[in-house]
């Protein structure tokens, strides 16, 4: 690591005697791994494809282990002879690094046995890893040789970071590898720079917690969990990490919760893991709302789905506290109203959710020409994400208002449900005219513009009896009852003018009416459609004049009589009938001159 210089004229120039290979790790292993299950993060897939890879490698260099009994055979200097000897080293490592973050990976975690397999594989990783290094030094050019040494020192980072100890040795692998795919992000091609650079930027995090645990860094929990929202592969190991130790807090928090609060009630909750599921969504809820402007939507989306896993998690527990409750009624029902308000507080994080997703359609709504080539929204998705809330309204209605017992806590959560009902259905209301408008139908887009804006009218008035002060619902209402009654007029305007228009516009399309039409390849022609009772000029959405019959008519194909052929007659030998013809019967003189 003293000299970081690549070659570049002479790195290809080899000794016949001495032959030197050349292999871009790091663009190799990456296309390997994105194409092979990593951008999701399947590592069994990446693990089964290494395994694949390594089979036909032994086939094609005829290096397999005997037959029937194996046979160990080992990689040395003298043995590679071609370059592909190198890639088996190098898939044997990433083998045995996919295995391990496989395990790593567990929906549970690994438990003991399965960590100790973990470090088992993260240490033949590392085995293989510096035999590639190795190999790499004597056979490769210099940039290979860089490459293996940053690839054989992030995997012995790997395995120290995850043996939590020695973490002096891995911040200084972690340092080596970084410097290496510096200085190598300073040559070459436009993508491997690139690819540096990522690589460069995914061992940050894993150097930053090194630093971090020896004390040597004043970083924050906030900051770790900013951190943990980068991506990539390097990065999961680092992730896995901090997921354990969040865990770890999560179980010592949930030890002075043993209360859920919700809509004045006071649930008591006996079961760790449920208290953990519960801190956790909590915990996501926080930082969901305290950057929900800064955040992206696809990240805050993401985010929902952690929430909807916690909650999901923390129900099931819940419900199989109730199976093992036995003949307990007070535990049961302690248990049943903590499931009842963590089922409600579910159905408003799904509100809310849907609320995104509205918000992210309407965004889409307004462009004409999208720069990055997103599908741009339609009202009829509008209309169905408004059917969605409505429905989580009407669910989440249906749980607070059951049961014998009511706080008032409840009748209010009620009340404001059913105001929040009447405005969605007048948004779904609005956007339904638009589908309407753009179908060309006037009339019906023009009564539901007005049937939307009292609907809303009809929420702001309840908002106000009910003394529910929201400045930013009331707003959005009072804007869309602007839309509506603008809308309204325009349709009102534009279905008069088409009305007046309408006798020309029928005049011309009749005049337009085409005999054939034979110029077009698919065409419907009206003698065709006799039975259905549509209009063939009048409707607004026939951009084409309609044509009446083909003309001329086309060939078609008539019965006529069969032609027989009698081929076998000549071929047959009918029997002689001389025998059965009758003989001329002759004269006595006749015979003489005959």
């Amino acid at each position: 690591m003293a000299s970081m210089e690549v070659d570049s004229a002479n790195s290809n120039a080899s000794d016949p005697d001495n032959p030197r290979f050349s292999v871009n790790v790091l663009q190799l292993l990456k296309s390997a791994q994105m194409q092979h299950g990593l951008r999701h993060g399947d590592y069994t897939r990446y693990r089964r494809y290494c395994t694949a890879r390594l089979r036909r490698l032994y086939k094609s260099l005829k290096f397999t282990h005997g037959r029937g009994k194996y046979t160990k055979r080992a990689i040395t200097q003298s043995t590679v002879s071609e370059v592909r000897f190198l890639h088996v080293v190098l898939y044997m490592a990433e083998r045995a690094w996919s295995h391990a973050m496989e395990k790593r990976q567990l929906p549970a975690g690994p438990n003991a046995r399965q960590r100790i397999y973990l470090i088992g594989r993260l240490r033949k990783a590392v085995k293989w890893a510096t035999l590639f290094a190795q190999l790499c030094a004597s056979k490769g050019d210099s940039r290979t040789s860089l490459e293996a040494e940053a690839y054989a020192s992030y995997m012995t980072g790997n395995l120290l970071f995850e043996q939590d100890q020695n973490w002096d040795t891995a911040l200084l692998n972690f340092k080596r590898a970084r410097a290496v795919y510096e200085e190598l992000g300073k040559v070459g091609d436009l993508e491997n720079q690139v690819l540096c650079r990522e690589r460069v930027e995914e061992l940050e995090p894993s150097i930053r917690y090194c630093l971090h645990k020896i004390g040597k860094s004043d970083l924050q929990a906030s900051e770790l969990l900013h951190i943990g929202e980068m991506e990539g592969p390097a990065l999961d190991l680092f992730k896995a990490k901090l997921e354990a130790i969040m865990s770890e807090a999560r179980s010592q928090q949930a030890v002075s919760m043993t209360e859920f609060h919700w809509l004045g009630h006071r649930f008591p909750i006996s079961n760790a893991k449920t208290r953990v599921a519960i801190l956790k969504a909590r915990e996501l809820e926080k930082d969901l709302q305290g950057s929900a402007d800064s955040l992206p939507a696809e990240k805050r989306l993401s985010i929902f789905d952690k929430i909807f896993a916690a909650y999901h998690e923390a129900r099931s527990s819940i419900r199989s506290d109730l199976v093992s409750a036995g003949n307990a009624e007070n535990v049961k029902d302690d248990l049943s109203g903590l499931d009842k308000a963590v089922s409600a507080v579910l159905g408003q994080r799904t509100i809310e959710r849907n609320q995104l997703l509205v918000k992210i359609a309407k965004s889409k709504l307004v462009r004409r020409h999208d720069e990055k080539n997103e599908k741009v929204t339609k009202p009829e998705e509008l209309v169905r994400l408004y059917d969605l809330l409505l429905q989580n309204i009407a669910d989440l209605s249906d749980l607070v208002s059951s049961g014998r017992d009511k706080r008032q806590e409840e009748v209010v959560f009620a009340e404001e449900c059913s105001l929040k009902s009447i405005a969605f259905r007048g948004e779904r209301c609005f956007y339904l005219a638009k589908s309407y408008s753009l179908a060309g139908k006037r009339a019906e887009a023009y009564v539901l513009y007005c049937h939307a804006r009292s609907l809303v009218e009809d929420a702001i008035q309840k908002f106000r009896t009910e003394n529910i002060s929201d400045p930013k619902i009331i707003e959005e209402l009072k804007t869309l009852i602007e839309e509506c009654r603008a809308n309204s007029c325009i349709e009102h305007a534009t279905g008069i003018i088409e009305e007046v228009k309408a006798p020309e516009n029928l005049s011309k399309k009749i005049s337009n009416i085409s005999l054939t039409g034979a110029e077009k390849k698919s065409v419907k022609y009206l003698l065709q459609s006799l039975d259905n009772y549509e209009s063939a000029v009048g409707d607004s959405n026939i951009k084409t004049a309609p044509c009446i019959e083909a003309f001329p008519p086309a060939f078609r194909a008539i019965p006529r009589n069969p032609i027989v052929l009698d081929l076998a007659f000549n071929y047959i030998d009918f029997p002689s009938l001389e025998n059965r013809m009758k003989k001329d019967r002759k004269g006595f003189i006749s015979r003489l001159w005959g």
